[in-house]
């Protein structure tokens, strides 16, 4: 009997140890927080001795520590000491994968975007769809590094992915599988092409090593056609290096402007993202298209952009996906990977959106200046063209009839080139908006009277 009690409180006292390592200012709240750690270890014994097949006590001591973690937020992850060895020395570079950016929304690994030229957007995988086994294992409750790695692979190997996508009435069905083979991913350069009236059109693919030096060739060559105004697409841009965003937001915005700033709970986590030298582009007009699949350095950049008074946005509400993690190491080789600051906007824009908490739906995320709604199958239409010009850095562009219609590119061609003002184009979707949110409400109101009148 002494020796079990003992045996609990060598347990309690290793848990607030570990909890103090973790979190410093835990044992500030010690009081508050005793009852609940003496259940854990209350819990933790009783498994021990009762349950019906002998339990391994670290695992089950592990699986607490991911759970305390996963209820923070969908980035911060406890990394056991093999995958915090793995993150360490990188070994997966030999290894191929589909092409897609995934996030995890609604507790569902989704994606938000095919990269052009890859398996997944030759398979006509969209952005939005949701991945529910890899090889018939199923991903429900699974974290999204560990759904990555499922379908990660050598180059070359096959695997099999169950897909479910939303249809006309937002109900979500599942597709037959797609079979592919895993492929060495690089990302992909921009595009450029010139449009009628002296528009430069720029479309860039993500925000990858090479970007930058591309933008800036890109730029230099639509200068050299004579160009007078200028769009940049950032639509299903995932993202990708913050020195990117910055740098390319540099290219535009005047000297000692703020591109993006962090802000944790810890003054030293507070970082600003400055201009410095005079841009290379300050005075030719822009628009920044957008949509639900433009996240992190697309969202910085848009953001700095539309704040800065510098260019307008077009096209629907981005992703909000912005937020700064850590890697630290713990005891016994293990790791955790913690966000500890997320981005804000010149202006104080919080970019982070809450999934998790349904009411702030219309949180996070850069709003457009003149918004755009797409129906989802429309703008797979005009994304799926793309396709057709992705090229490798050094090859000359192809030549591409683009045939789809598409209204968030005429609208900001047509306020570049003074058909409508941005004031008038402002108005015009802040009415439509408004019809949305009246239409949506009566619906909401019918089905509410119904449910009502049923019970």
């Amino acid at each position: 009997m002494k020796s079990k009690k003992l045996s609990r409180y060598a347990v309690l006292a290793a848990v607030l140890f570990f909890v103090g390592t973790l979190f410093p200012y835990a044992y500030a709240a010690a009081d508050n927080s005793l009852k609940q750690l003496r259940t854990f270890v209350d819990v933790l014994e009783f498994v021990k001795e009762n349950y019906v097949e002998t339990t391994d006590t670290d695992k089950l001591i592990s699986g607490a520590i991911k759970g305390v973690v996963n209820e923070l937020d969908d980035f911060s992850q406890y990394l056991d000491p093999k995958d915090y060895k793995d993150l360490k020395n990188d070994t997966r570079g030999d290894f191929g994968g589909l092409g897609m950016r995934l996030q995890m929304v609604d507790g569902f690994v989704t994606v938000m975007t095919p990269m052009p030229g890859t398996p997944a957007f030759k398979a006509g995988v969209m952005p939005g769809d949701r991945i529910l086994f890899v090889d018939d294992k199923d991903l429900a409750g699974m974290r999204l590094d560990d759904a990555v790695e499922l379908m990660r692979g050598p180059v070359g190997s096959k695997v099999k992915i169950t897909i479910s996508r939303k249809g006309e009435k937002d109900a979500y069905k599942n597709l037959p599988d797609f079979h592919f083979k895993r492929e060495r991913i690089v990302p992909e350069v921009v595009y450029h092409r010139m449009l009628p009236n002296k528009v430069g059109y720029l479309y860039m693919v993500d925000f990858s090593g090479h970007s930058t030096e591309e933008v800036k060739k890109a730029l230099a060559d639509l200068r050299k056609q004579g160009m007078q105004s200028l769009v940049l697409d950032l639509r299903f841009n995932p993202g990708g290096l913050l020195t990117g965003a910055v740098d390319i937001s540099k290219l535009f915005l005047g000297p000692d402007e703020m591109i993006v700033y962090t802000q944790g709970r810890k003054p030293e986590y507070y970082q600003e993202f400055k201009t410095s030298a005079k841009p290379e582009y300050p005075d030719v007009p822009m628009a920044v298209l957008v949509n639900q699949g433009s996240a992190s350095a697309s969202e910085i950049v848009s953001g700095a952009l539309q704040d800065n008074k510098r260019a307008f946005v077009v096209g629907q509400r981005t992703f909000g996906k912005a937020s700064v993690q850590k890697v630290l190491p713990l005891s016994g080789g293990a790791g955790l990977r913690l966000t500890i600051a997320k981005y804000y906007t010149p202006s104080g824009r919080l970019i982070q959106r809450d999934y998790r908490d349904k009411s702030k739906a219309d949180e996070g995320g850069i709003l457009p200046d003149v918004e755009i709604i797409v129906p989802a199958d429309e703008e797979a239409k005009v994304f799926m063209q793309y396709n057709n010009i992705v090229h490798t850095p050094g090859q000359k562009a192809p030549v591409v009839e683009f045939k789809e219609k598409d209204p968030v590119l005429d609208k900001a061609v047509e306020i570049l080139t003074g058909k409508i003002t941005l004031e008038d184009a402002k108005a015009q979707s802040q009415k439509e908006a408004a019809a949305r949110k009246a239409s949506k409400d009566g619906k909401n109101n019918k089905a509410a009277a119904q449910t009502e009148a049923e019970n």
